[in-house]
């Protein structure tokens, strides 16, 4: 064998697999190709321990414009010659290594996957995960990572308008950075990821090439790492300025219809854009290494080809376009080179200097080997589901208790991160950061896009079937709660080693979970990411899938906020016919890990439930029955009404009885709730619409003034609770310095 083990391991290829490229091509491999079946055979760009299981998820809908997989993002019709596209991704591994430009990049390429069929960037989100910030490292790498996204993503106009951050020790030096974006174009304006017909030119236009990323499909997001140190090369360096002008100048080229391909160069680099665009056009390639544009000096060619720069984009046309492609790009001031054909050889051809360098037929490199693994139940999951949570001690003073929630990593505000984002830019954001989820005027129109980030690691680490499903039901459940219907979905699967067992167990049936949950919503997945071997250390992350949802208003003036909007005003509980104080509730909850550093129980969904909540309030919003909705779910019912109250800048009377355990009642989290608000006069027609959906409801209390109140449980000023509340992150990053 040629290569040595150093060699393949840097290069995630087993030697098992080192004899299938042998067997395939019939000879060894050169250095270059084999850096090509490195790449491109990788999980992350050949889902090779995913694959298989992907296939669960339901794709089918008559608003899909393209096949689930089939290109970069998904495509949905939303009428009047309309389309969303949208995708979510990660960029963990480089996060955690560069945290600024593993951030920042990872929001540079998921744009790119956007205006790559011929889309404009609309909003963006994210879903963010870390350590607690108390340990310096979990605070760099915040920091870090939250700075990244509002550098390039400010520079670059579009908004952020959404998302979540969370922390748990589980994700101790190995963040996630899940970025999400979506655009908008006219149908007729799509455009495909293709070579085209045999003849065609190959155009790269974009940043000069240099040697930061390689290795980055292989060596880093498909392999667990212990030390950074050698690491950092293989981290890609964004440039947000020249992403803006690529933006406007891949658009205007697709607007004039004689673009026959565009494609990001991202994961792989020019390896993978070039051969996916081949495949998907039945064609082979000639490229021509020694034209493509170098900005470090003495690269070699594997080094062009395994390249991971960004703000590079791959575009196929006929020869005789190419003087107004380049006009396009003059314009722009962007470079522009001609670096390839099409030819009808199915296979990659790789020149340098005339001479040629690799060989490889393309149906090898986009055919890397599938693995369907046996999980295994993992061991600690019997000792979670049987703890006794009526063990668990009830705390002496439930203000206290209530403080020491609002204050804690994951229930305090956010706004000490959302206001580094400029949620603003495009002038369409209607519901911003902070909200169940964002809501967006889609211009020209009446109509609106919603759209919610979700997911609860520690709910799939205690039953990853149930984790899975309630991650898909939290994320369409925050959108219907603006008043708009999903309509589809993505997701970005992070998780730890595929190899081990109890990991494939976890991925496997968190996906039977979400694509259950997919099916009974009649929502699809049409686009997603799966980011796996999460570990550090020898341990992994929990199970987080986290699901991007997009919804559509027909009317985007008929909408509904979480925030109480006047004095007097009914509050009360959909889908909730009482208040048990059920200690099955603790299962997972925030306040069972806050008040007594438990992770234990079994989570809980009524998918049944679920459909009827999420449509019932669908109706209250659109026939402007409600004035504001807000999700039940982390933290309980006592943190929503609490986070209504701040919101509106009101407070709340509660008449409702505590019964069972307070705790329980007040703190326990139960999916398929949502809290809503109306006008006393509307009292009948809410109730009305409950019993046609065949949704309990349960009177709370009263929107009041100043203050929070709950009988004799609770009566606090509202401005010490939002005091609280607001510097709750602030104190645990101030303490971290």
């Amino acid at each position: 064998m040629p290569f040595d083990q150093q060699i393949l391991d840097e290069l995630a290829i087993s030697e098992s697999e080192y004899e299938m490229i042998i067997d395939k091509l019939g000879r060894e491999p050169n250095s270059l190709e084999l850096g090509l079946f490195g790449s491109l055979w990788s999980e992350h760009c050949g889902y090779k321990h995913s694959k298989p299981l992907l296939r669960t998820f339901s794709s089918d809908s008559p608003r899909l414009l393209v096949k689930a997989g089939e290109e970069n993002a998904g495509v949905v019709d939303i009428g009047e010659g309309l389309a969303v596209v949208f995708k979510i991704e990660s960029h963990n591994h480089p996060s955690a290594i560069e945290p600024y430009q593993g951030a920042a990049t990872g929001v540079g390429g998921i744009v790119r996957d956007i205006f790559a069929m011929g889309a404009r960037p609309i909003a963006l989100l994210n879903s963010l995960r870390f350590g607690p910030l108390k340990e310096n490292r979990n605070s760099y790498l915040f920091d870090g990572v939250v700075h990244g996204i509002s550098g390039y993503g400010n520079c670059i106009g579009v908004p952020n308008v959404g998302g979540e951050v969370n922390f748990d020790k589980s994700y101790s030096g190995n963040p996630l950075v899940n970025a999400m974006c979506i655009g908008l174009l006219k149908t007729e304006q799509l455009v495909r990821a293709t070579a085209g017909e045999s003849g065609n030119l190959l155009v790269l236009v974009g940043s000069g090439t240099g040697r930061d990323g390689i290795h980055g499909a292989s060596g880093l997001a498909s392999r667990t790492f212990e030390d950074d140190r050698e690491l950092r090369q293989t981290v890609q360096v964004g440039n947000p300025v020249l992403e803006q002008v690529l933006i406007e100048g891949c658009r205007e080229g697709s607007r004039s219809g004689e673009i026959d391909g565009l494609q990001d160069l991202g994961a792989a680099g020019l390896t993978s854009a070039v051969v996916e665009c081949a495949s998907n056009g039945g064609v082979g390639v000639e490229l021509y290494v020694d034209k493509i544009p170098r900005r470090d000096k003495g690269m070699e060619p594997y080094e062009v080809m395994l390249s991971e720069t960004q703000e590079r984009m791959l575009i196929s046309i006929k020869p005789d376009k190419l003087t107004m492609i380049k006009e396009v790009f003059d314009r722009w001031d962007v470079e522009c080179n001609v670096v390839g054909r099409s030819i009808t050889s199915e296979a990659i051809r790789i020149f340098d200097e005339e001479e040629l360098i690799a060989d490889v037929p393309i149906k090898h490199l986009v055919s890397p080997p599938l693995y369907r693994l046996s999980g295994e139940k993992p061991r600690y999951m019997d000792a979670t589901a049987n703890y006794d949570l009526a063990s668990v001690p009830i705390p002496l003073d439930p203000e206290q208790t209530l403080k020491d929630m609002l204050r804690s990593q994951n229930l305090a505000s956010r706004h000490t991160v959302f206001r580094r984002y400029d949620h603003q830019v495009q002038t369409g954001t209607v519901i911003g950061p902070g909200g169940d989820g964002a809501l967006i005027r889609v211009e020209t129109s009446s109509k609106g896009l919603a759209a919610a980030t979700d997911g609860n690691g520690r709910l799939c680490y205690l039953d990853p079937y149930l984790g899975g499903m309630i991650a898909v039901a939290e994320s369409c459940r925050n959108v219907s709660c603006s008043g708009a219907e999903p309509i589809a979905l993505t997701n970005c699967l992070n998780f730890g080693n595929p190899e081990n067992p109890e990991i494939y167990y976890q991925l496997e049936n968190c996906i039977n979970g979400m694509a259950a949950a997919s099916d009974l919503l009649n929502v699809p997945v049409i686009s997603g990411n799966v980011s796996l071997y999460n570990e550090t250390q020898g341990g992994a992350i929990y199970p987080t899938p986290v699901v991007g949802s997009v919804g559509l208003s027909e009317d985007v003036s008929k909408t509904s906020t979480l925030g109480f909007k006047d004095e007097g005003d009914c509050v009360v509980l959909l889908g909730g016919s009482g208040l048990l104080g059920d200690v099955d509730s603790f299962a997972g909850s925030e306040y069972l890990d806050v008040i007594h550093g438990v992770v234990a129980g079994v989570p809980r969904i009524d998918m049944v439930q679920e459909v009827k909540v999420q449509k019932l309030v669908r109706t209250l919003v659109n026939d402007q029955i409600i004035k504001s909705s807000h999700d039940c779910s982390d933290g309980g019912l006592i943190i929503n009404l609490v986070e209504s109250s701040i919101a509106g800048g009101l407070g709340f009377e509660g008449s409702f009885d505590v019964s069972g355990r307070w705790d329980a009642c007040l703190f326990g989290e139960i999916q398929s709730r949502i809290v809503v608000s109306f006008a006393e006069e509307n009292e009948s027609k809410l109730y009305d619409a409950c019993n046609s959906h065949g949704v309990d409801v349960l009177m709370l209390g009263h929107v009041g003034t100043s203050k929070f109140a709950l009988k004799d449980v609770i009566s606090m000023p509202m401005d010490t609770l939002e005091k609280i509340w607001k510097s709750g992150l602030d104190s645990l990053i101030n303490d971290a310095e």
